[in-house]
């Protein structure tokens, strides 16, 4: 391997441990705490390296951003790898959305910062319309052929806005718990759907 090769590789190890570091201090202190020093410390590197890597705080923020994105979407994937049908795929893309180790007051809270930077930075606005697409696309791909093209999206509309919604309850403090939610936008779904679309559905 090349000095030149094995520096780029080395770069783009330094570069994650970044973007997982200030992932970290995002989940605890969210976007508002997340200073230069606070993630340098936890990636265990010295202050000015961050400088090196990124043009500045902002672009690390943006990837953090992403990588969070990412999780919740391998979440999602995963638990569609495992759905034998297109009704147990719904639930999957449902139940990813909350992920086990991160329904909580502090996740809930940062994640709700995000939403609030959206407003002065376009960029985290982009990455949340990216999110909402992917997850429209997978509700698609278990509602085609099943559901009208004008009812998918009323219905993608109606699981991202509960999703969403309940994310903001436990970002408020309210004590709900995953399951608890998990369950409501399923019922949500249900009361959707009308019994030959819940049946087709479980059927396929």
């Amino acid at each position: 391997m090349s000095k030149k090769v094995r520096k780029t590789a080395i770069e783009a190890i330094r570069k994650q441990e970044l973007v997982r570091a200030a992932h970290r201090v995002f989940i605890a202190h969210g976007l508002g705490g997340m200073t230069t020093a606070r993630i340098c410390e936890e990636a265990g590197m010295s202050p000015g390296i961050l400088a090196y890597y990124f043009k500045g705080k902002d672009e690390l923020m943006f990837w953090m951003v992403r990588y969070n994105n990412r999780i919740l979407m391998e979440d999602v994937i995963a638990r569609l790898r495992a759905a034998r049908t297109r009704w147990e795929r719904l639930m999957a893309i449902v139940d990813g959305n909350f992920p086990e180790v991160a329904y909580e007051y502090y996740t809930a809270n940062a994640w709700l910062s995000i939403c609030a930077a959206a407003v002065s930075k376009p960029e985290y606005g982009r990455l949340q319309s990216i999110f909402y697409k992917r997850l429209a696309s997978n509700l698609a791909s278990s509602l085609s052929n099943i559901l009208t093209n004008d009812r998918q999206k009323k219905l993608s509309l109606l699981v991202s806005v509960n999703i969403d919604g309940l994310w903001l309850q436990k970002a408020t403090g309210n004590p709900i718990t995953r399951v608890d939610a998990v369950k409501l936008v399923h019922a949500g779904i249900e009361a959707f759907l009308t019994i030959s679309e819940r049946e087709a559905l479980k059927a396929s």
